[in-house]
């Protein structure tokens, strides 16, 4: 074979693999090259934090002020989402992850009160509160720590706190995604850095599945979508305003991102 036609078979299957989408049980993408959107979020085209700075007369931009959505019960498939006129029940949430928190807290009671502060946290699954140790190397850390043993569950509870900013809304709302997707996440964050593409530069679609575990007890399972990736202007935008957001909500009292029940 001469060299012409070597060339022309190995770009022919270079050019297929570029296009060739990306197979998993945890991750959909449309492709690997994906399609940049035209997003038009007002939080990106607007004096976003003047706004929130306005509103707030200067006060501290505290965890509590944010509209929470959390995993539903029973393995429902649909997102309880706050909104002007009440909740609404909506299948999937579509936006920008401006920034995403690892927290963990532990509580001295096995079923403890909602808005019970913990014994003990962390911003980042790493280094704990009050006392400054390593979270890997706490006994409650242990599988089989919680409920005396009696189960496979760590006492110490870990989730993820998702920043997601949505097109019509300069204010992210807090998606809570618990431990069991988890990992589903990670997965996700680490493709698009296989790619090179920033987690604040794709618009993510998030929706859930029904799942049974091994008790047989129903739960939701959190799935992450990325549906085409901002222009590098937005992107850059995006990146900008979630580092400034982010500096200015960090100064709230870091427990408040830990949730109990």
């Amino acid at each position: 074979m001469d060299n012409d036609k070597l060339k022309g078979r190995l770009g022919g299957k270079i050019q297929a693999s570029k296009t060739e989408p990306i197979k998993g049980e945890v991750l959909h993408m449309q492709n690997t090259a994906l399609a940049s959107v035209n997003s038009e979020y007002i939080a990106l085209t607007s004096d976003a934090l003047g706004i929130i700075n306005e509103n707030l007369k200067n006060q501290q931009l505290s965890y509590a002020l944010f509209d929470v959505i959390k995993s539903p019960s029973g393995g429902a498939t649909s997102f309880t989402v706050p909104g002007l006129s009440g909740d609404e029940m909506q299948r999937e949430l579509t936006g920008i992850i401006l920034d995403y928190n690892t927290p963990r807290a532990y509580w001295d009671t096995p079923d403890p009160v909602e808005g019970t502060p913990p014994v003990c946290f962390s911003r980042d699954s790493v280094i704990s509160h009050p006392d400054g140790k390593a979270c890997a190397r706490c006994m409650y850390n242990e599988f089989g720590s919680k409920d005396n043993g009696d189960s496979n569950g760590k006492a110490c509870k870990e989730s993820v706190v998702i920043f997601l900013l949505r097109p019509d809304n300069i204010m992210p709302i807090i998606v809570r995604v618990p431990v069991s997707s988890k990992v589903i996440f990670q997965k996700y964050m680490t493709r698009l850095v296989g790619r090179m593409i920033p987690l604040s530069g794709v618009v993510t679609k998030i929706t859930l599945e029904k799942a049974t575990n091994k008790t047989g007890q129903p739960y939701a399972l959190y799935n992450f979508e990325a549906m085409g990736t901002l222009s590098a202007e937005e992107a850059a935008t995006a990146k900008a305003f979630g580092q400034k957001f982010m500096e200015v909500l960090n100064a709230a009292d870091v427990p408040e991102i830990a949730e109990a029940g």
